[in-house]
């Protein structure tokens, strides 16, 4: 495995590099999880890391797919370009989520979307046929990718649902809910806003405004609390009840 930049000092950011935060990375992403030892090894070996500057551009829309990414650190926007060139965020990606998965089953072998990075970010780049060599060969694997894929499919119809029939409110409410943690919590539930507040705007269809002022509305109400970059869900049902409600 290689990088395509010098060494970076800090580190706190060399740690990120070792093989075991490598392998722990690649088992992270649910279609690879399952395999062994040596297949890991050998899929690093064929893998680079790659740096990139706040707005520095990954790849653009229908660029050869010749990699997948997974994000080490840093957070990088996914914009796909309409028939009229404006650009329309789709979702932001941070640690452990994957860049470049939809390409590896077009037939035009092209990315789908542009990727740019929204601050200083870290990717491990996994060439693509050599993930579509083991979709072949592992049908475990292929049967986990395809599943991850119907997921995604469904929140992208649950994104056009909300952006097309639904108000800002809804469509920042459904945001948080899909943000929650699995499972029960004895206290309140924590979403992390790591996103810039522009680029979490732009994902949900508002304004930087429109955004704090809703999210100021449900801290009135006693929801939700915000300290720094940590949402509190305090009350998940009013929350939920929310989404029935048109501002």
């Amino acid at each position: 495995m290689s990088t395509d930049t010098a060494p970076v000092p800090s580190s706190s950011t060399e740690l990120l590099f070792r093989p075991r935060q490598l392998r722990d990375l690649v088992r992270g992403v649910p279609w690879l999880g399952d395999l062994d030892d040596d297949r890991i090894e050998a899929l690093l070996e064929d893998s680079t890391v790659r740096t990139l500057k706040a707005r520095e551009w990954l790849f653009r829309q229908d660029a050869p797919a010749e990699w997948l990414y997974v994000v080490i650190s840093g957070v990088v926007r996914l914009v796909r370009s309409a028939g009229d060139g404006r650009l329309a965020t789709i979702r932001c990606v941070e640690r452990g989520g994957t860049l470049g998965e939809l390409s590896m089953v077009s037939n035009a072998r092209v990315y789908l979307y542009s990727a740019e990075a929204l601050r200083r970010t870290h990717l491990l780049a996994i060439p693509a046929a050599r993930c579509r060599e083991i979709m072949d060969s592992q049908p475990a694997c292929r049967a986990e990718f395809l599943s991850r894929l119907a997921l995604e499919l469904t929140e992208r119809l649950e994104d056009m649902a909300l952006l097309t029939q639904a108000d800002a409110m809804a469509r920042l409410v459904s945001y948080i809910l899909r943000q929650l943690p699995t499972g029960r919590a004895k206290g309140p539930r924590v979403v992390r806003l790591t996103i810039p507040k522009r680029w979490l705007a732009a994902q949900l269809a508002m304004t930087p405004e429109t955004l704090s002022r809703l999210l100021a509305k449900l801290r009135e109400e006693g929801v939700i609390n915000i300290d720094r970059q940590r949402l509190l869900v305090l009350d998940e049902q009013k929350l939920r009840d929310l989404m029935l409600n048109d501002d």
